[in-house]
């Protein structure tokens, strides 16, 4: 593993942002995590922006697998488990705005040769316009989406933001990257697994790490970039 992909692949959470408990438009992180029993919504996995590499799997070929790996997801709850993950009895789920961009991606532009490409993340600006993106009229508390901006047949596995967002404001109020294997039988079932693996380090060990930060932040606090690593602001 080369120095900055252990850099980008660190657990660090590269965005977190404690709303003020005073704005009455959106929910805060510390009121989540605080609060197990207030909802989240369920957003899908975000493949719009990915790159691919090292699959032999044509670009249409991919792209029209985007809608199986989301909808195996939301049918097999007991192996994704998006509500676990979170502690929550139940996620609602809300598939629409991912798909509508997962549909509009642009097959010359999704494989790549260049591993490199796939190593050097994304920044908090690039989130936080993406999540701009998503048509989200009406929606209101917490959204957990997971963006993709890499999959490599190399390394055997995708790399994934585990994103929550206001769904009210679109603010991102935390994403983080994690390097999920990818494994199994057909295109599908390989390129899901690496999402059962994100939830499954937030079950165990990622949750209660963000659960800790939110609920002994103060009201305000927001993430400062450094070069390619990640700190809390003072």
């Amino acid at each position: 593993m080369t120095t900055l992909r252990k850099c980008l692949f660190a657990s660090l959470t590269l965005v977190l942002i404690c709303l003020s408990q005073s704005e009455t438009h959106g929910q805060s992180l510390r009121d989540f995590f605080s609060d197990e029993s207030a909802p989240l919504t369920y957003l899908g996995v975000d493949f719009s922006i990915a790159k691919v590499e090292g699959e032999v799997a044509t670009a249409d070929e991919i792209v029209a697998k985007f809608e199986p790996i989301n909808t195996v997801i939301v049918t097999e709850p007991k192996k994704y488990d998006v509500a676990g993950s979170f502690k929550r009895t139940s996620v609602i789920n809300y598939l629409d705005a991912v798909r509508k961009l997962n549909a509009s991606v642009k097959t010359d532009k999704i494989k790549t040769d260049v591993l490199a490409e796939l190593e050097k993340g994304l920044t908090a600006v690039d989130i936080d316009k993406h999540v701009k993106k998503y048509e989200l009229s009406g929606k209101k508390g917490i959204g957990l989406v997971f963006i993709v901006d890499g999959m490599s047949k190399t390394n055997k596995e995708a790399y994934v933001y585990a994103t929550l967002i206001d769904l009210a404001s679109k603010k991102v109020l935390l994403a983080e990257r994690f390097a999920g294997t990818a494994k199994g039988f057909g295109f599908r079932n390989y390129w899901a697994y690496p999402i059962y693996k994100v939830l499954n380090s937030i079950d165990h060990g990622k949750y209660k790490e963000w659960k800790t930060k939110a609920t002994a932040t103060a009201e305000t606090k927001v993430a400062a970039i450094v070069g390619q690593h990640w700190k809390m602001a003072n």
